[in-house]
Parts: structure tokens; C-alpha cells; sequence
């Protein structure tokens, strides 16, 4: 699940936030899961709302992937969703928060999140694929 202004990565400041496509990220976090049988279910939204109506869709998949974006700072009422979301979650950040500005340095989210993967591009969403792969119920 990803937030506002990640549909349009690989055009996005290619210089913090790589140049692999969300289409590109998709692809590879499939890859991850299907041994398990797993599909990959996108889910990308430019407001809360619409991210919170996703988590409360797909209450009965295995696991989620989740970059907020901005929404770290002050997603509430994502929060609040994810913190009723019954199964492992891991939140995913393209860029390194901690080296950036100030205000990214707080995570609403964290603290409810199975793990936090940050500054790995994307390969964060791979790791964070490997990890629910161990946290998800068989």
C-alpha cells in the first residue's frame, strides 16, 4: 500500500527516490511472495481516506507492505486502521527519513508497524516482502 506521491516514482526526484517504477516495485515484491502462493494485491492513493478505505478491503490478506509517504508525519486515521489491521505489517521507506528533513523523523505509524525498513530504496520492499514471508501465519 502506498500513499500520496508514489504513483509517480521513477519520475519523482529519481536522485532520493530511485528510479524504479511503482509498476517496477510490484513486479519484484510478486517475485518475493510466489513461492507461497501469494499475489500482490496495489493498492497506491493520494489521500488518507482512500488508503484507509483500502485497509479495511483487504482485512483479509496475508500481510501488508506500507509506504505512507507524508502520511507518516500525520496519518491518524491511517493509523488507526492499521492498528485494527489483523495481520503483520511492515512499513517501507524509499529514502533514509533520518537523514532528511527534521519533520520526516517522526513516524505515527511506526510504533503499531511488525518493523521499519528505511534508506534501501527498493529493495526495501523486497525485505519487507522476505520478513512477512517469516511473520505471516502459513
Amino acid at each position: 500500500m502506498n500513499g500520496p506521491n508514489l504513483g509517480i516514482l521513477g519520475r519523482r526526484e529519481p536522485e532520493i527516490y530511485g528510479t524504479d517504477t511503482l509498476a517496477d516495485i510490484v513486479a519484484a515484491v510478486a517475485a518475493e511472495v510466489a513461492a507461497r502462493g501469494w499475489e500482490v494485491v496495489p493498492v497506491q492513493r493520494e489521500s488518507e481516506g482512500a488508503l484507509v478505505e483500502a485497509v479495511h478491503a483487504h482485512w483479509d490478506t496475508a500481510g501488508a507492505i506500507v509506504n505512507p509517504g507524508a502520511l507518516m508525519i500525520a496519518g491518524w486515521s491511517l493509523r488507526d486502521a492499521l492498528a485494527a489491521y489483523p495481520r503483520p505489517w511492515m512499513e517501507v521507506h524509499l529514502s533514509n527519513v533520518w537523514a532528511r528533513e527534521s519533520f520526516r523523523h517522526q513516524s505515527v505509524l511506526a510504533p503499531i508497524a511488525n518493523g521499519v525498513i528505511a534508506g534501501l530504496g527498493s529493495l526495501g520492499y523486497r525485505l519487507a516482502a522476505r520478513a512477512l514471508l517469516e511473520l505471516a501465519p502459513a
